[in-house]
């Protein structure tokens, strides 16, 4: 289906650009160590780049760890049933978690225009960075994560209904 692989091509890019900010996630902390430890001279951003970098990882790691299933499942009752049933289930439960994380992307994308209008800085460090960075990449990755959400309702759907997913 070309949808479902569309949405997973978006997915895999989102979960490149989060395996691609661990280079810069180990240089802020290299970084930070030698300036610490070596130099006596800690840095003022290296704390702030780090929380803003994991969080980043995270949020556009989600949808690439769905696609891949690797979130945590508990498959006691689904190892006992057909493919169809599990299928049937899986669709269940994407079609009652899809409103919740569209629902929290958008106002993800609130905090964005807030925090972008306003202005509104970390107030954690010297450095004190503006946030809408961040949050756009908060409300991107649980984007990105609806779609994949509906990516598997889809493909679930189509099991369920005894059809073939090729993806």
């Amino acid at each position: 289906m070309k949808l479902i692989t569309s949405i997973e091509a978006i997915t895999r890019f989102a979960g490149l650009i989060a395996a691609l900010l661990v280079l810069p996630l180990i240089g802020a902390l290299v970084t930070e160590v030698f300036s610490r430890y070596i130099f006596d001279s800690p840095t003022l951003w290296a704390f702030e780049i780090s929380y803003m970098v994991m969080g980043a990882i995270f949020m556009l790691g989600l949808a690439n760890a769905l696609r891949l299933g690797q979130h945590v499942s508990v498959d006691v009752v689904t190892l006992k049933l057909k493919p169809r049933a599990t299928a049937t289930m899986r669709s269940l439960c994407y079609l009652m978690f899809l409103p919740i994380v569209s629902w929290i992307s958008l106002e993800l994308y609130h905090y964005f225009y807030e925090a972008f209008d306003s202005g509104e800085r970390s107030g954690r460090s010297a450095w004190n960075p503006v946030m809408w960075p961040v949050y756009g990449v908060w409300f991107i990755g649980l984007a990105v994560l609806s779609l994949q959400v509906l990516a598997e309702l889809l493909k679930s759907a189509r099991i369920a209904l005894g059809h073939e997913v090729n993806v």
